[in-house]
């Protein structure tokens, strides 16, 4: 009776090996591999046989609060999937944090931003450790597109829940206001308060278009972003390529692509504090661009000399006579032991830059032009400038004017011929961002008239929200040569995918940008590499979570080399006409401006459109 079992069990096996045709193929490995006579031959068997397992599938959700480069409270998301039927950790991802407070916020402002982005993170976490472990319970990373619906959906019912209880609250404090109300002082009949005598009213205060209200940001919103973001690496990760590949392979929706652009970075050298005792408030960040002749190699080391010559002007010069006095009573001794670090060091803001303050809006051009000259550079030809104006911090609303200086207000017309000027005088800026804000529509149209052929003119903050994007479509608001991308919140990679193909489609520049809080996670890199980004801003050369992002851009660069498939980028300004087609349209783009009115830096003749790759 055992035998007959026995038997019974070695039928069933065999049928079983059969109807997965294991003898078949363990056949077919050995002949394949004994010609080779592999040294490691299990090994060999087991990258053989893996072919024909099961794709891996996602399993766990892990979501943890960590901090970010500048210690805030960021969500941190791993991925684990079963692979070969067992559970692996396959990667994680650091979301970078985002403030929409300005830098001069009041303390009482900011205080309550940090405990609202603490109890986000608390909520993402939530989220990421409950509902969405089990929703992606069982499904193929690779399926980003179905993943990002899925996260697409929970996210709208979150919002939809949120939308409920708000509507509840205020019917019943209206409500509570009906049984309790006793009339006010303010609201009895009589005459109207006048305006103090001499106390002007600006004209402009009633003409300025108020500041639209910032996007309201689901508690727990960055969850959707960083699960969307982590699927993206591990299906990179299963799939045994980069990321950036993975994310270029689902734009394009191809098996393999023949050739791969990286961005420009722009690097950012100074920051000029708007809240330091320095006059200057319209520049935030000045940024250095290498030309397109140099690879990205030698323009991060061109970049490197024009910082350390920064650094060595800005040291005070007392502190750098003191210095050579110790060396040289030390003698050789000093060479042994560490060296102190510049005293420019002790000034470098959470951007990664040097700090200083200035008066006038030329004193920073002319500084980097002074450091240009002293190391054999020159501005328009071996480096370029582009400089954040951040002006949306600017607007003084009683006086609806932009405080450009202290004590000094410019209108959105001024600030318009301030920016022809400037640009006249120093040719070499390739980029303004933010040169105002996103409600003075009509002077965005103007100064794209009057530069759009000069330099690029990009959104960032003054850009419509990426939620409002996908909804209308409309880049055009307002007009811009392009749009600084943030990969923030509920930002998912399909979002950006489908983005920057609108984006390309219209022919705008995509800029993908790091958010204030940075991280240490370089995927922001791959994203930008993937997505055919034009730049990439990143910060500036210091702090370690700005500079790991510049190292995976440099090793990208020697990656794409290696495998040839390095495409040079190729640079065309943007022109916009006088009177185009009215702002709703996305047709305001013209084609470039002709040959000899282009910059000194983009004269060499442009190559043929239908040339290029779709990305560009």
């Amino acid at each position: 009776q055992q035998q007959r079992s026995l038997q019974g069990l070695r039928r069933e096996a065999a049928r079983y090996y059969r109807q997965h045709r294991v003898p078949q193929r363990m056949e077919e490995a050995l002949n394949a591999l004994f010609p080779q006579r592999p040294a490691d031959l299990y090994g060999e068997l087991a990258n053989y046989f893996s072919k024909f397992s099961k794709a891996p599938v996602i399993c766990k959700l892990v979501g943890r609060k960590v901090l970010d480069g500048v210690g805030q409270p960021t969500l941190e998301v791993e991925i684990y999937c079963t692979v070969k039927n067992y559970e692996k950790r396959i990667c994680s991802t650091v979301m970078s944090s985002h403030s929409q407070i300005s830098e001069n916020a009041l303390p009482e402002t900011t205080e309550a931003d940090e405990k609202e982005r603490s109890d986000s993170v608390n909520t993402a976490v939530e989220w990421v450790n409950e509902s969405l472990n089990m929703m992606l319970r069982g499904l193929k990373p690779t399926d980003q597109c179905k993943i990002d619906k899925i996260l697409g959906e929970y996210f709208t019912k979150k919002a939809e829940e949120k939308k409920d209880v708000q509507k509840q609250e205020e019917e019943e404090e209206a409500t509570l206001a009906l049984t309790s109300c006793t009339p006010s002082a303010t609201s009895l009949p009589g005459k109207k308060k006048s305006a103090k005598p001499g106390k002007k009213v600006a004209a402009a205060e009633r003409t300025i278009p108020r500041a639209e209200p910032a996007e309201s940001v689901l508690r727990g919103s960055v969850a959707i972003g960083g699960t969307s973001l982590a699927v993206a690496k591990a299906g990179a990760t299963i799939s045994h390529i980069p990321l950036y590949l993975h994310i270029a392979l689902l734009k394009r929706d191809q098996d393999s692509l023949k050739e791969m652009t990286l961005p420009l970075p722009m690097v950012t050298l100074l920051n000029c504090e708007k809240i330091s005792r320095a006059k200057l408030r319209l520049v935030k960040e000045v940024m250095l661009i290498p030309p397109v002749q140099l690879s990205l190699k030698q323009g991060i080391e061109r970049v490197l000399d024009i910082q350390k010559e920064m650094m060595r002007l800005l040291q005070p010069p007392g502190e750098a006579v003191h210095s050579q006095v110790a060396d040289s009573k030390k003698g050789r001794a000093h060479n042994t032991g560490k060296k102190a670090p510049p005293q420019a060091l002790k000034r470098i803001s959470h951007l990664g830059c040097l700090i200083t303050g200035c008066d006038n809006l030329e004193q920073p051009l002319l500084l980097i032009q002074t450091v240009c000259n002293n190391i054999g550079l020159e501005l328009g030809t071996d480096i370029y400038l582009a400089i954040n104006c951040a002006a949306h911090e600017l607007m003084d609303y009683v006086k609806g004017k932009y405080e450009i200086l202290t004590g000094t207000f410019k209108s959105p017309d001024e600030m318009v011929d301030m920016y022809v000027e400037l640009i006249n005088k120093f040719p070499f800026i390739m980029a303004l961002i933010d040169p105002l804000r996103k409600e003075d529509r009509q002077q965005w149209s103007n100064i794209c008239c009057a530069l759009g052929s000069k330099c690029y003119l990009i959104a960032e903050d003054a850009a419509t929200y990426i939620s409002k994007l996908k909804i209308d479509q409309n880049i055009n608001v307002p007009m811009c040569s392009g749009v600084v991308l943030k990969y923030i919140n509920q930002t998912k990679v399909s979002d950006l995918i489908e983005l920057t193909g609108l984006l390309d489609g219209q022919r705008h520049i995509t800029i993908l940008g790091s958010p204030d809080g940075e991280s240490s996670d370089d995927s922001l890199v791959d994203l930008a590499v993937g997505l055919g980004a034009r730049f990439i801003k990143l910060g500036g050369l210091s702090r370690g979570e700005r500079v790991t992002k510049y190292n995976r851009l440099l090793a990208i660069e020697e990656e794409l080399a290696k495998n040839r498939t390095l495409r040079e980028a190729n640079l065309e300004f943007i022109a916009f006409a006088e009177e185009s087609q009215p702002e709703e349209q996305l047709s305001d783009v013209l084609p470039p401006p002709k040959q000899d009115s282009l910059p000194p830096q983009l004269s060499q003749p442009a190559p043929q459109i239908h040339s290029l790759p779709a990305q560009l």
